[in-house]
Parts: C-alpha cells; sequence; structure tokens
C-alpha cells in the first residue's frame, strides 16, 4: 500500500498498536512496566489539571487497561489525592505488567465495583475494556458503564472509551461516554469516527517513548492543513485554460440551486471556467444566476435531464479534460437518471457523481470500476446505504467498514460525509477528517464540497490527497463562515463559498 501523503496525521490500528509495543520491548529493550508507568503519567496530568480538587474513583478492568488504571490510582494516592479504586475484574487473575501495578498499589485494596460508590465523586476514570475490545461489553462491565455514564462527574477515559471498538469508532452496546480521552503513543481510528468519536470527548495522545522508526506502516490518518501543500497556485504564467476547467451537469426544476452552488465553489477554489450543463427550459434561470460560469442548454423533459444530452457531456468532457462534477440537482425522473448513468460511464475525465448521480447508481456500484479516469463518490449515510443495499442504520453504524467496502467495489474514491468524513481509496488509505464545522448541517453545502473536487481535480491534483484536500477547505471553510456570522446556525451555504477563497489562502 502507498504511504500516507504528507497533511496525513497517521493513525494506528490495533495491531499495528501492538506491533509497536512489542517493538519497543523487545528490539528497543524498554520494559512494558516503564512503558505503562508512562501511560498512567500521562493520565495523572490530565486528572490533575482538569480536577485539581476533589474525590477520585479509578474503575478497573482486566489487562493491560486495568494495569494502566492501578498505576495511575498509585501515583495519585502518592500526590495525596484521595482515590478509591474499584474494579470489575478480579485483580488476583491479573499478569505481567497490570499484576506488577496492582502490587505497586498503596493504601486500601481495590473493592468490586458497586455503582454507589461513585456518589460523590468529582472525577471517574474509566480503565475497563482496552484497544482489544470489541463487540458488546457483557456484565458485569455493562452495568459499571451504565453507572459511570450517569454518575454527572468528570470522565477520563485511558485509551479508549469502554465499549468503543477503538479499531473503527464500532459501537454495538453500552459505551463510556469520557469528557477527554488519553490515548498513548498514538491516536486511534476508532475515537475519531462515529459514532466512537461521540464518546472519547477531547483526544489527548500521551507520548510514552516509544521511539520512532517502528514496524508500523499506518493506512489511516487525520487530514492536517499541510494537505493544501498539495494545492497548485496561480502564478504569473497561469492562464484560465492552466487553471483548469470543471464542468458541472445536473439542475432540474426546484433545484437550480445545487448546480449553481457547485459552479461557484469551483470558481472560488480556483477553476479557470466553469460550465454548466443544465436543462434547456430551465437555461435562462442559469443565465442569471452565474455571470462568472458558462452554461450550456441540453435537451430535457419539463425540466428534468434526459439521456439525449448525454452525448453532448460526454464530447465536452473528451475535449476540454479537467473534471465532471455530475449529479446536483438532477432530480430522480427516469431520464435524468438515465443520462446519470451514461454520462458516468462515458465520459473521458475526472469525476466527481453526488447527489442523485449517486442514486442513479444505487446497487451497481461495481459498473464504476470499469472507469479509467478518477472517479469520486460523495455520499451521505443514506446515499452509500442506497448504494450498497444495506439499511442506513447499518452505516452509521460500521462507517469504516461500509466506506472502505464502497472504495473497493466501485475501484472509485468514496468520500463518507458528517462531522467525521471518511475519505477512502480502493487501495485501502482512508483520510479522517477532524470536524468541528457545524455549520455545515444545512442544505447546499455538498454541493459547494462537490464543486471545490472538481476544481482541486481540474487543476490536476492526484486525486487522493484531492478529495482530503477538499475535505479540509469546505470544513474550514464552514468554521471561517461561523466565525463571521457569530455562529453556525445562521450559515448557508454560499456563505460557505464566499470563505473558500480566504481558506484556501
Amino acid at each position: 500500500m502507498t504511504a500516507l501523503p504528507d497533511g496525513l496525521e497517521p493513525l494506528l490500528d490495533v495491531e499495528q498498536l501492538r506491533a509497536s509495543d512489542a517493538w519497543a520491548i523487545g528490539e528497543r529493550g524498554i520494559p512494558g512496566v516503564e512503558l505503562m508507568e508512562r501511560a498512567a503519567e500521562g493520565l495523572f496530568e490530565l486528572v490533575w489539571h482538569r480536577a485539581p480538587a476533589g474525590a477520585i474513583v479509578v474503575v478497573c478492568g482486566g489487562g493491560n487497561n486495568g494495569g494502566d488504571g492501578y498505576a495511575l490510582a498509585r501515583l495519585l494516592r502518592e500526590a495525596g489525592r484521595g482515590v478509591s479504586v474499584l474494579h470489575t475484574s478480579d485483580p488476583a487473575k491479573l499478569s505481567g505488567d497490570a499484576a506488577a501495578m496492582r502490587d505497586r498499589l498503596p493504601g486500601e485494596p481495590p473493592l468490586p465495583f458497586a455503582a454507589g460508590a461513585l456518589d460523590g465523586a468529582a472525577v471517574i476514570v474509566d480503565a475497563i475494556l482496552g484497544t482489544g475490545f470489541s463487540g458488546e461489553p457483557r456484565e458485569p462491565v455493562a452495568a459499571a458503564i451504565a453507572a459511570i455514564n450517569g454518575a454527572g462527574a468528570f470522565v477520563v477515559a485511558a485509551d479508549v472509551p469502554s465499549g468503543v471498538d477503538a479499531a473503527t469508532g464500532a459501537v454495538a452496546g453500552a459505551a463510556v461516554r469520557a469528557d477527554v480521552t488519553g490515548t498513548f503513543h498514538a491516536a486511534l481510528p476508532g475515537l475519531w469516527i462515529a459514532p466512537g468519536k461521540a464518546h472519547a470527548g477531547e483526544v489527548v495522545v500521551v507520548d510514552i517513548g516509544i521511539p520512532d522508526g517502528g514496524p508500523a506502516e499506518p493506512w489511516i490518518g487525520l487530514i492536517d492543513p499541510a494537505i493544501l501543500g498539495t494545492y497548485p497556485r496561480r502564478g504569473e504564467e497561469s492562464t484560465k485554460f492552466a487553471s483548469g476547467h470543471v464542468l458541472v451537469a445536473g439542475g432540474s426544476r426546484g433545484l437550480t440551486g445545487a448546480p449553481s452552488l457547485s459552479s461557484m465553489a469551483a470558481m472560488r477554489a480556483g477553476a479557470g471556467y466553469v460550465t454548466a450543463c443544465v436543462p434547456d427550459s430551465l437555461n435562462d434561470i442559469f443565465e442569471i444566476k452565474l455571470t462568472e460560469v458558462m452554461s450550456a442548454p441540453l435537451p430535457d423533459d419539463g425540466g428534468s435531464h434526459t439521456e439525449a444530452g448525454a452525448h453532448e457531456v460526454i464530447e465536452r468532457a473528451g475535449a476540454r479534460g479537467g473534471a465532471l462534477v455530475l449529479g446536483p440537482g438532477l432530480g430522480r425522473a427516469d431520464g435524468a437518471l438515465a443520462f446519470a448513468r451514461r454520462v458516468a460511464h462515458a465520459a473521458d475525465a475526472a469525476l466527481v457523481l453526488d447527489a442523485d448521480g449517486l442514486n442513479a447508481h444505487a446497487g451497481a456500484l461495481e459498473s464504476l470500476a470499469s472507469r479509467t479516469r478518477p472517479t469520486i463518490l460523495t455520499p451521505h449515510a443514506g446515499e452509500l446505504a442506497r448504494l450498497l443495499e444495506i439499511d442506513s442504520g447499518a452505516v452509521a453504524a460500521h462507517r469504516l467498514d461500509h466506506v472502505r467496502e464502497a472504495a473497493r467495489r466501485a475501484g472509485a474514491i468514496v468520500i463518507l460525509k458528517g462531522d467525521d468524513t471518511l475519505v477512502a481509496e480502493p487501495e485501502g488509505r482512508v483520510g479522517i477528517s477532524r470536524g468541528g464545522a457545524p455549520a455545515l448541517a444545512t442544505a447546499g453545502t455538498g454541493d459547494v464540497l462537490s464543486g471545490v473536487l472538481g476544481a482541486f481535480l481540474a487543476r490536476g491534483m492526484a486525486p487522493f490527497e484531492a478529495a482530503c484536500a477538499a475535505v479540509f477547505t469546505h470544513a474550514e471553510a464552514g468554521r471561517r463562515a461561523a466565525r463571521a456570522l457569530g455562529g453556525p446556525d445562521g450559515v448557508i451555504a454560499s456563505d460557505v463559498v464566499d470563505e473558500l477563497a480566504r481558506t484556501l489562502e
């Protein structure tokens, strides 16, 4: 697998994290108990600075996660804090480093978990289930998780909130809702992917002294601002032709806004020129709305595209190159869906497939794999469910698994939109948006993203980097629009378009 590009902060999956630990212990000679001590020291700092006073309860499970909890409890007691230690797994059954930490615990011994023991706690530390957990917690762990969530205390999770699958973010049953998660050496994907992301709170990576150069080859990473380092800037020799041409094919009666937003977003994201391929009977609307964009009226039926117009789009795509954004405002008339299928399969240009362009391929993902030019799909969870012919709830529960499946089956990059927008390519690499852009939760912002994608592809960016950069630019423009307007609630899609140029600069 190709290495992650600059601009993606590597995350380690569970197996890679274990391999890094084993390498540090076996090859670099760092004792495992020392790594556990450093993890506990990092947790100590989190607890101490966020809750400098008040009673603390540390809830320990079995295995190394429990060992982290016992080590933390010792440090807190040595610092003079009042700490109660509860267990959900018999401490006598611990072994190795975790048993060593149990034996070092001074003061009162750990007690079996009881919900009443949480009463009055200012801080609860969740050290029950670790990174190796998946599935649904069983009793007594499930009851302990419910009690922690209901206690009203500040919650610190060790490595991963109990009940969250650290590899994927899946939550099959009860899961701790932490205010902050201290994770060790490298962040885990499940802390950044919904629904696990909602349980992690603030994520703090604790350096436990594992040196660089380990065996891990990360395939998944967080998208950072540095991803825009691959964006080609205009220079003195630039022309509108060198800046790239974007075709936007879509629109229907009642849905003229979507292709207009995509077209303007492509312009603001640096495309040299944009042509909107729209239904002929609606062309006057686009001529008025889009003064910087050319329009190409196509045959229509009552304001909807028909398959008869596909040939012109295909010809334009082949002649001009650049990128084609297909689907914004297309509608679901039979003729429009046939138009989308024919154009998608035959257009000799990089393709961004959005909105009803996606719905035209519901249950037919594999048909896109025959394309020879870059292809990017931009579904939300409902659209991805239709593409995969599964329930949308299944997509929401297992976002990483399903976006990777879709990318593999379509032979395309798939962007699964959300606060944790995921960018998956067929070869397996994945980028994750850090999110934090609630302003994007309004109609039309998906069309803006499609326009940005079209511009970045038309300017010659590599497809995976273009997709990750577009996701970052889109989210940051949303944050900027919210700041400019005093909050996210009044932001509309055109406000996000207006912030694109400032974001890129």
